[in-house]
């Protein structure tokens, strides 16, 4: 044993050989607890990818006992939405005219289905000069006529009457729709009442009846507008993906006509391109009917 000048022991030197005692034992604890936890680990790897293989063979045996048996994604559809989408291709670009066709003879509803086109912009939708908004008169309505409401001064009351507004008024019409009136399918305002209708805009807003100046609603030529929304002027905008989606007619329309709403409205929304939008303008075009498969249409 070391000692020190006056001949008692180190103490240094004793209490550092105890250290590294404890050292490596406290070394050899966590070696093991290591080990320990890496074999677990594996353990539950191994218990992982036989469960994850139990349950593939479960599945083959079980498609091969039920072959019928649907998919969950295919529980969620009817069984006559099931065999009409048969008759669309996936990955096939359909012309207009096939489209259309075919959205007549995959329609799911017992009722008169509405037909809906959809187009995916290249726009950037967080730019607000990019923003696509309008209206268009479709050439053969959507089928039903509008009910609309003329927001307007006394000057202008007779105008209205003779374009066939269904109800006319100023604030006294203002005053019923902040008491929760909305009769109406549409709007039409000169643009002295809108400040006026402001009063009204957070329960117009929400539902998409605000009158606007970019579609025309707001204007000192009511007539031309009202006769518009009659015979069949449509609104439409971009949603927060940069898609337009609109209503063009009914399934019982000929496919005549039901042609000539889609072409005023497509070209629509290539006259309404904005400066900024660069590259492919329109991405993609979608024609289908309420509840039903869609079919892709070729530009």
């Amino acid at each position: 044993m070391a000692k020190s000048e006056n001949g008692k022991p180190a103490r240094t030197t004793i209490q550092s050989g105890r250290q590294k005692t404890v050292n490596s034992k406290v070394e050899k604890e966590v070696k093991k607890a290591l080990e320990k936890e890496a074999v677990k680990k594996e353990v539950s790897k191994k218990e992982t990818k036989a469960k994850e293989s139990l349950k593939k063979e479960e599945v083959k045996k079980d498609k091969k006992k039920n072959p019928n048996k649907l998919k969950k994604s295919e529980k969620k559809h009817s069984k006559k939405y099931r065999e009409v989408v048969s008759l669309i291709e996936k990955d096939k670009l359909y012309s207009k005219e096939e489209a259309i066709e075919l959205i007549k003879k995959t329609t799911v509803t017992k009722f008169d289905s509405s037909v809906e086109v959809h187009i995916r912009l290249g726009i950037d939708i967080k730019k607000a000069d990019q923003q696509v908004r309008g209206s268009v008169v479709l050439p053969n309505g959507l089928g039903k006529e509008k009910v609309v409401l003329a927001i307007v001064g006394p000057t202008k009351e007779k105008e209205a009457k003779d374009a066939k507004a269904d109800f006319i008024g100023g604030t006294s019409m203002i005053d019923k729709i902040n008491k929760g009136w909305l009769e109406f399918d549409a709007i039409v305002a000169t643009p002295d009442m809108m400040g006026e209708l402001g009063k009204a805009a957070k329960i117009l807003g929400p539902k998409g009846l605000m009158p606007n100046p970019k579609v025309g609603t707001v204007t000192q030529d009511i007539a031309k507008t009202i006769q518009g929304l009659k015979t069949g002027m449509v609104e439409y905008k971009t949603d927060s993906f940069g898609i337009v989606h609109q209503t063009i007619g009914k399934v019982s329309f000929e496919p005549k006509k039901l042609l000539e709403n889609y072409d005023a409205f497509l070209d629509a929304i290539k006259k309404a391109k904005p400066k900024g939008s660069k590259g492919v303008y329109l991405k993609g075009v979608y024609l289908t009917t309420t509840m039903g498969p869609s079919v892709k249409v070729e530009l």
